[in-house]
C-alpha cells in the first residue's frame, strides 16, 4: 500500500485526503493543529508544523513515504519539495518552489525573464521603505513577502499610514520582510484560477474571473467565475507566458495557482504563481465545468503515478465558487440566503457550524447560472443574496 504524507489537514484541504483513501492509499497527515478534522479520517496523524522542514523530513523519512502533497496552502508548498527532493520522491526543485512563494523572489524573475512587473522592492528595515515609497506612484500596496491570500496587505492612498502598513505586513512574513509596491492599471477582471504541469509542459489552464467584495480593506476575494471575460487571445498569451516560468525554473509535475491582471494595452501583469491547488474550492469548480478533477491528478503526480491523459477542456455552462466571510467577529447564528440564490447552490461545505465562533472563510458555496450575464450580475450584488447573521456574543472559557 501507497503511503502519502498530506501536509495540512484542515476542512479546505480534506478533498486529496478523501480521494487517497478512496484509492486505497495509507494516508498521513501533518499539522500543528490536532483538532483539524483531516487529521481524524488519516491512518496517522502528527501535529507537526507544516513550515517545520527538518521536522516534517525527519518524520518522511521514518515513516518511508511515497509521496508528499501541500494542497491549497503556500506555507507547505517549499516544505513538501524540500523532503521530496531530499528522499529522491516525485516533486519540483526546492529553489524554483522557493523562489514561487516569495513575492521578492518572484518579481526579480519576471523582471529579469522581461515580463511586466510593477515597481516594487522588498525591505527588512521600515527607514529604508520610507525612502522607497517616496518615489511611487500612489496607491501603493505593503504586502509580506511570504504570505498568501490577503493576509497582512494594506493598499495606501497616502503615505501616513506606510509605518503601520509596514508592521502588519512584517506581522505576517516568516521572513520579517515586506514589499512595498505601485499598483498596476488593470482593464476589466484580475484573474484567478488553476493550472497543472505534466513533465515541464502546462497541459491544462482555465482561466476564471476574480470577484471582490470592495467594501472592506484590503477587497476580500468572494468569487472565481467560469468562462472568464478575458480576451482570449490575453488568456494565450498568459498561458504562453506561464510556460516560460515553468521552463525557466525547472517545474515538472503538479498544480499552480495564478492571479494575474491585463492592461489597456493587453498585456499580462502576474500577480502570483503559486506552486501549489487553489484555495476556496477552485479545484471543486473546475471538476464541475470541466469534467477534469485536478485534486486526482494533483495526488497522482505526488505519487509518479503518469497524468499524461491531462489536456485542456472547454467550459460547459456558467460556474463559480462563493466565499463566505464573516462580517466581523462573533458567534454564527445562520446564513440568509435569496430564494435565487438557493436555486443556483450545487454544493454547500460550511466549515464553521451555528453557535460556533465565526472564522474566515466560514464556507463556500459552489454555484451554477443560467447564463453569462446572470452570473456577473449576481456576483457584483452578492450583497442582495446573501447574509450571515450572528450574534457578538462570546462564550467564556473557564
Amino acid at each position: 500500500m501507497k503511503k502519502i504524507l498530506f501536509l495540512g489537514a484542515a476542512p479546505a484541504q480534506l478533498p486529496p485526503i478523501y480521494y487517497a483513501l478512496e484509492q486505497c492509499y495509507y494516508v498521513i497527515t501533518c499539522d500543528y493543529l490536532p483538532d483539524n478534522p483531516g487529521h481524524r479520517i488519516a491512518h496517522e496523524s502528527y501535529p507537526i508544523s507544516t513550515t517545520d522542514r527538518d521536522g516534517v523530513l525527519e518524520l518522511a523519512r521514518s515513516l518511508s513515504i511515497d509521496g508528499i502533497v501541500a494542497y491549497a496552502a503556500d506555507s507547505g508548498a517549499p516544505t513538501a519539495a524540500y523532503v521530496a527532493e531530499r528522499l529522491g520522491l516525485p516533486g519540483n526543485p526546492y529553489d524554483a518552489v522557493c523562489t514561487l512563494t516569495r513575492k521578492d523572489r518572484f518579481r526579480t524573475l519576471l523582471q529579469r525573464l522581461g515580463f511586466k512587473v510593477p515597481r516594487s522592492a522588498a525591505f527588512d528595515s521600515l527607514a529604508a521603505a520610507r525612502v522607497w515609497s517616496k518615489r511611487l506612484r500612489l496607491p501603493i500596496y505593503v504586502k509580506p513577502v511570504d504570505a498568501a491570500g490577503s493576509r497582512g496587505i494594506t493598499i495606501l492612498d497616502n503615505l501616513a499610514g506606510l509605518d503601520a502598513a509596514f508592521m502588519n505586513a512584517q506581522c505576517y512574513s516568516r521572513a520579517k520582510r515586506v514589499v512595498v509596491e505601485e499598483t498596476i492599471e488593470k482593464v476589466g477582471y484580475q484573474v484567478d484560477s488553476d493550472a497543472f504541469i505534466v513533465d515541464g509542459k502546462l497541459k491544462f489552464w482555465l482561466w476564471a474571473d476574480a470577484h471582490f467584495d470592495s467594501s472592506v480593506a484590503p477587497p476580500n476575494p468572494i468569487a472565481n467565475s467560469y468562462p472568464s471575460t478575458i480576451d482570449p487571445r490575453c488568456g494565450e498569451r498568459a498561458a504562453a507566458q506561464l510556460q516560460g516560468i515553468i521552463s525557466h525554473l525547472g517545474m515538472r509535475n503538479g498544480a499552480l495557482n495564478v492571479e494575474f491582471l491585463v492592461d489597456a494595452d493587453g498585456e499580462v501583469w502576474f500577480l502570483e504563481v503559486a506552486p501549489r491547488n487553489g484555495g476556496d474550492c477552485i479545484p471543486d469548480v473546475i471538476k464541475h465545468a470541466t469534467g477534469v478533477d485536478l485534486v486526482k491528478y494533483t495526488v497522482d503526480a505526488a505519487l509518479g503515478v503518469g497524468c499524461q491523459t491531462l489536456g485542456n477542456v472547454t467550459p460547459f455552462g456558467y460556474w463559480s465558487n462563493y466565499i463566505i466571510h464573516p462580517p466581523e467577529q462573533g458567534l454564527l447564528a445562520g446564513i440568509w440566503m435569496s430564494e435565487t440564490l438557493k436555486k443556483r447552490v450545487v454544493n454547500e461545505r460550511l466549515w464553521v457550524k451555528p453557535g460556533m465562533p465565526m472564522k474566515s472563510p466560514i464556507g463556500v458555496l459552489i454555484l451554477r447560472f443560467r447564463d453569462a450575464h446572470e452570473m456577473q450580475g449576481m456576483l457584483d450584488d452578492m450583497h442582495s443574496h446573501i447574509r450571515v447573521e450572528y450574534s457578538k456574543s462570546v462564550v467564556s472559557v473557564e
